[in-house]
């Protein structure tokens, strides 16, 4: 494994189990707890480079499913890596692309060597295994790579999950023999939906295996909140505390909130692109629905005192005009707001863990927040299309 310490604690919140760390990666040091924007398929949705930079984004999250289909290993080695090919300077994590074979593909078989399965572009038979995973992550030279898992969905049987357990633990022995890219660090990933003896054997086995950072996968797959923050507390104290612990795909900001308080110091979603395109605008205070007629004559910003460029240019009267007759820059402009938000509350965040102060900011932050419901069924219905961005 690599030999470089990647995560240094910086300080433990007293009041709750949140952690101020730092990622260190052979492009830079990522500070945690971090929100890392979706770029699925080299690109996050609606935002540029220079965007993405001036919001504060220091590492994005590529897929291999969907680069390994398009644009392909080929187009990628040509291009010197998925860091020369979308010009981007700063760490990339890839996910192994498991979720997506179990979340797009239209016919899949689980074998012990991996998973046979269908495009869901063109119905081509396609096969993904650990050493094929790590493979295209090799090729792709993020800077952490993560191992191929089983990832079922809410509603399996406690044998479909410990099959998936034991697949999962399996393929990650596996992956962690691969060759990998200079300085590219590897992530496993605990399993085990909700069943709390499945975790920790799942979280217990994956810590002897020595990875560079832990997740926990196989959450938000259509499962109630409740339940998700349960599969997170059952895995995150078997843990190493000098590791990253990272969540995949969630979340919303106040789940942001409720699981850094739970210990946890990585995060990736595709909400704040994917709502923006519906019109939905994130405060921190809830969301608005900005398509609404009661914002056809509101000369203010998105929110009062956000200072993304969206708030500091336009109104949401003028924004709501674009969203309605369909210009590209409404959508654009609350996919700026929106990940302006997730990144600045990251920040905000990190601030109080070092100034001793999160926990009463947690308390506030929950009692005034209103999520919506709207987002969590869309949150959820995610497990149905596509981690796209």
């Amino acid at each position: 494994m690599n030999q470089r310490r990647m995560f240094s604690l910086i300080k433990a919140d007293t009041d709750t189990k949140a952690r101020r760390g730092r990622l260190s990666t052979a492009r830079g040091d990522v500070e945690t707890p971090v929100f890392m924007p979706v770029g699925t398929q080299a690109s996050v949705k609606a935002l540029d480079l220079r965007e993405l930079l001036e919001i504060g984004s220091r590492i994005i999250l590529g897929n291999t499913y969907h680069l390994n289909i398009r644009p392909g290993m080929e187009i990628i080695r040509e291009a010197g890596g998925l860091h020369q090919f979308m010009n981007w300077e700063g760490p990339i994590l890839t996910d192994s692309g498991g979720f997506q074979v179990f979340s797009l593909a239209r016919i899949r078989k689980i074998k012990p060597e991996g998973i046979h399965f269908r495009s869901h572009l063109d119905g081509s038979a396609l096969f993904l295994g650990p050493v094929e995973a790590m493979a295209i992550q090799k090729d792709l030279g993020s800077d952490i790579a993560m191992v191929l898992d089983v990832c079922p969905p809410h509603g399996c049987t406690r044998e479909e999950s410990a099959e998936a357990v034991r697949k999962s633990i399996n393929w990650a022995e596996v992956c962690r023999n691969q060759p990998r890219a200079e300085h590219q660090h590897v992530f496993g990933i605990v399993q085990g939906s909700s069943h709390e003896d499945l975790r920790r054997k799942c979280a217990e086995r994956l810590v002897v295996l020595e990875f560079d950072g832990y997740a926990v996968g196989g959450v938000s797959v259509g499962e109630p909140e409740h339940e998700m923050f349960k599969a997170v507390d059952f895995a995150v104290p078997h843990l190493p505390a000098d590791k990253p612990r990272y969540v995949m795909g969630l979340g919303t900001p106040s789940q942001l909130v409720e699981l850094v308080a739970r210990g946890v110091d990585m995060f990736d979603c595709v909400l704040p692109t994917r709502v923006a395109r519906n019109g939905t605008a994130f405060t921190m205070t809830g969301t608005l629905n900005l398509k609404g007629s009661s914002y056809k004559k509101d000369w203010g910003p998105i929110e009062e005192g956000c200072d993304c460029f969206a708030c500091r240019h336009y109104t949401r009267g003028y924004l709501r005009h674009l969203l309605n007759v369909g210009e590209i820059l409404g959508l654009r402009m609350l996919s700026v707001h929106n990940s302006h938000l997730f990144m600045n509350l990251m920040k905000t965040i990190r601030d109080h863990i070092e100034q001793g102060s999160f926990g009463e900011f947690h308390r506030e932050f929950t009692a005034r927040y209103r999520p919506s419901k709207r987002i969590l069924e869309q949150r959820a219905a995610l497990w149905d299309g596509s981690k796209m961005s």
